[in-house]
């Protein structure tokens, strides 16, 4: 029987290769689009390779979409209300991190909410990009302690605080506590 990670990583491949091939684009074309090497692609592609939350970002920028757009199934929502018992988890292979997609899927909205379970100690961090300037998102510590660590400053969240920010700027989540965070992402594509 097959792990729980095998799985996810078997449906993170096949789903990639879907988008990628609905949009029409070959490997070294979303290579080019994410800054993801043909090669780590076709690996993920293939289940050979789990990729990390910074790079599936990429991915998904590269593909025009976000996160949770990626997580959403392709059959169109028959509800506005999003169940916790049928919401999508996804947890980075490296870093620990949990992430739930809350938002119901299919929705002709341009917000996307997701719940992070963050660990103590552990950091993502997030490059620039360019195809990012069009995102910009709210960061709500609900437990725990965050840093936004962005070029200029650094953020020290406590519980109830909320940063926002744009997304096409390089980025750190950190967490420098002992104990696990937890906080929602607000996501919100357009001006």
């Amino acid at each position: 029987m097959e792990s729980i990670d095998t799985e996810i990583e078997l449906a993170i491949g096949e789903r990639l290769k879907a988008l990628r091939a609905a949009s029409g684009l070959t490997l070294d074309e979303l290579a080019t689009r994410s800054g993801v090497s043909r090669a780590m692609i076709s690996r993920i592609e293939r289940a050979e390779a789990s990729p990390t939350a910074a790079l599936l970002a990429r991915l998904c920028e590269g593909l025009g979409l976000t996160l949770s757009a990626f997580f959403a199934p392709d059959e169109p929502s028959t509800s506005p209300l999003s169940h916790r018992s049928e919401q999508r988890l996804w947890r980075d292979p490296v870093t620990g991190y949990l992430r739930r997609s809350i938002s119901p899927p299919g929705m002709p909205s341009p917000v996307d909410i997701v719940e992070v379970e963050f660990p103590a100690g552990a950091r993502v961090s997030f490059p620039p990009r360019e195809e990012s300037r069009a995102l910009t998102q709210h960061v709500w510590l609900f437990e725990g302690e965050l840093d936004m660590v962005l070029p200029d400053v650094t953020h020290h969240l406590k519980p109830g605080d909320c940063l926002f920010m744009d997304i096409g700027d390089a980025f750190d989540f950190h967490n420098p506590s002992d104990s696990p965070a937890r906080y929602a992402v607000i996501l919100h594509r357009g001006r």
